[in-house]
């Protein structure tokens, strides 16, 4: 007997690729910034499509934008519209810092992790369904026991090993591979303290989780750690790596109710599903331009 098949239902037509683009930018806040930006885009016949602003204080604060906007054939002119705000918009504004980026463009991604597999696997899944607006190009680890996972998804492998004393030429190695060819690295349960040196030359952010509400249970073992002080709530958080461990700008928290009857296995299956959703979102929003670094803060357009 014949099996029949029900027929697949139309895919909508998505936005042709190159047309979409979006306009990032801070500065003092002032009367006229968000009418000078609009006008900008107007007298380029680009079209408005998502726009969200913010203020640190409407009287002598700190200004925030996100627009993303639709203009044909947006790839062959964005040399020229980037030097156009470069001429007549920037310096209408103090302290004013921009860009105008391709929003079809994937970000080129690296994944630095040691052995804990949660967060890395994730990404490479949300990455390969197209949950994640990124290419991922490789995935740098000190100890070789997920590269055949790694290797799954048709991503590259290379494994550096890290000891007390190779630490500087180990770093010289990630560093070969690593300056100039991403926009974005991301330290999946990386094991290993980054130098500040390696944080100013490697020439992109930098985002880590961590697996708890900074600062409380960092070390070894934190989830034991927390199962003696009976902790009701386990977190994650997803920040900027910078000179100063772990106090980067934070980008997304989260935690999970827990009781006194959660094992210490419970803490760390249920820690790994919280670290996973705030790593995923973190990479997200900055890979859609919506996280703006301030100081050591960040705004959010999520």
């Amino acid at each position: 007997m014949p099996i029949i098949l029900e027929a697949p239902t139309p895919v909508r037509s998505l936005p042709r690729a190159g047309v979409l683009g979006r306009l990032v930018m801070q500065c003092s806040d002032q009367p006229s910034v968000v009418a000078a930006v609009s006008q900008f885009l107007a007298d380029w016949d680009a079209n408005i499509t998502e726009s969200d602003q913010a203020t640190t204080d409407p009287e002598g604060g700190h200004f925030f934008l996100r627009m993303v906007f639709h203009r044909d054939d947006l790839r062959a002119h964005l040399s020229s519209m980037v030097d156009d705000f470069t001429a007549r918009i920037a310096p209408k504004f103090d302290s004013m810092s921009w860009a105008i980026v391709d929003a079809d463009r994937l970000k080129r991604v690296a994944i630095m992790v040691s052995k804990y597999d949660h967060c890395l696997l994730d990404l490479l899944w949300r990455a390969r369904r197209g949950e994640l607006p990124v290419d991922i190009g490789l995935v740098i680890s000190n100890h070789a026991d997920l590269a055949r996972d790694v290797r799954s998804f048709g991503v590259p492998f290379v494994h550096i090993p890290v000891t007390k004393d190779s630490k500087n030429e180990a770093e010289s190695q990630q560093l070969q591979l690593l300056q100039e060819n991403f926009d974005l690295i991301v330290m999946a349960r990386y094991m290993q303290i980054l130098s500040d040196d390696f944080i100013t030359e490697v020439g992109c952010p930098v985002i880590n989780i961590h697996h708890s509400f900074l600062p409380a249970f960092m070390g070894a073992n934190p989830y034991a750690r927390a199962k003696e002080r009976g902790v009701k709530l386990i977190g994650a958080t997803a920040h900027y790596a910078t000179a100063d461990l772990d106090e980067g700008p934070i980008i997304e928290q989260d935690v999970a109710r827990v009781g006194h009857q959660d094992a210490v296995t419970a803490l760390q299956r249920r820690g790994a599903d919280v670290e996973r959703a705030v790593l995923s979102r973190a990479v997200l929003w900055h890979c859609e331009d919506r996280v703006l670094r301030h100081a050591n803060s960040t705004v959010v357009f999520a």
